[in-house]
């Protein structure tokens, strides 16, 4: 396996390439979230190489040349890392996985630089949200991302109403769920707000997978992943479209870290229980989650 690091003084955007020893004629630009995320952007790069993928992770903030936290994101570095594999590495067949807040980035690239083969979707919000500082908790008042130097529509969770990190009851989620869940839906509230910052996957021309799980505590990912695909029917998307909702599933889905390069970090994810409650009460469950998940995406891109 080959790799590469690339930075916006020279390049455009940070990111990480993984790429098969005989090369691959697909990539996937993987977007996940900052530099210090729990399962770092590398490492699913390196496991779509695995599959003869070439995977190239590009990081949304806390690097150099980038914003310190979510806030004001450029989407235009997606350009350059997309114009990077199709001429030096010669791919024409790019697809785009976003998981998490990536799914906000992975979107908007999809929709404004276009030419993606595919679009995926894991715990996916629908909508654009305002940025924060470092503590995930002060809105700035200006968006998350930029295209073009312009911000894109928002809406606006209350971070600071809400103990972000507290569990309880809520009437439309079907678990316990944290404060920041709350906000989150108290934000998709406001119609004209959502009808404003609406993202438009239908815009990519490109086949869409959504996957979420029915218990994501940390944001209403299903409830996005059906408006989603509820948007999609409307709209008759003329592309192939798919909706995978596990059950019992958290927010974590997605790919698997490679079982035997990564074997701390995969014999740790029972641990991540801790951070996401979902996961770790339905355990069994959500580690067959992960295998199926996997299965679906390359699949999917298969």
């Amino acid at each position: 396996m080959k790799h590469a690091d690339f930075n916006m003084k020279e390049h455009g955007f940070v990111g990480h390439l993984s790429e098969p020893d005989g090369g691959s004629d697909r990539a996937v630009i993987i977007v996940m979230g900052g530099e210090q995320s729990m399962l770092p952007g590398t490492v699913f790069a390196d496991r779509f190489a695995d599959y003869g993928i070439t995977g190239l992770a590009v990081s949304l903030f806390g690097a150099e040349g980038l914003p310190d936290s979510p806030d004001n994101i450029p989407v235009d570095m997606f350009a350059y890392a997309a114009e990077y594999l199709r001429k030096e590495k010669h791919i024409s067949r790019i697809s785009i996985y976003g998981q998490s807040m990536g799914s906000i980035f992975a979107t908007l690239a999809a929709q404004c630089v276009g030419g993606f083969e595919n679009l995926i979707l894991v715990s996916p919000t629908h909508v654009p949200f305002e940025g924060t500082l470092s503590d995930r908790r002060t809105t700035t008042g200006r968006s998350v991302a930029t295209w073009q130097g312009k911000d894109i529509p928002f809406v606006k969770p209350d971070f600071l109403s809400e103990n972000i990190k507290r569990y309880s009851r809520h009437r439309a989620a079907s678990c316990s769920v944290t404060g920041m869940w709350k906000a989150f839906y108290k934000a998709y509230q406001d119609r004209e707000a959502v009808r404003k910052a609406w993202l438009h996957p239908e815009r990519s021309f490109a086949r869409i997978l959504l996957i979420a799980g029915e218990m994501d505590e940390m944001w209403p990912s299903s409830l996005s992943v059906m408006a989603i695909n509820a948007y999609l029917v409307k709209k008759n998307y003329p592309k192939d479209f798919k909706v995978v909702i596990y059950p019992k599933g958290s927010h974590l889905c997605g790919l698997v870290p490679n079982r035997e390069r990564e074997k701390k970090l995969y014999a740790g994810l029972p641990f991540i229980g801790f951070v996401y409650r979902s996961f770790g009460l339905y355990l069994r469950d959500n580690m067959k989650y992960l295998e199926q998940c996997e299965h679906e995406i390359i699949e999917w891109l298969a």
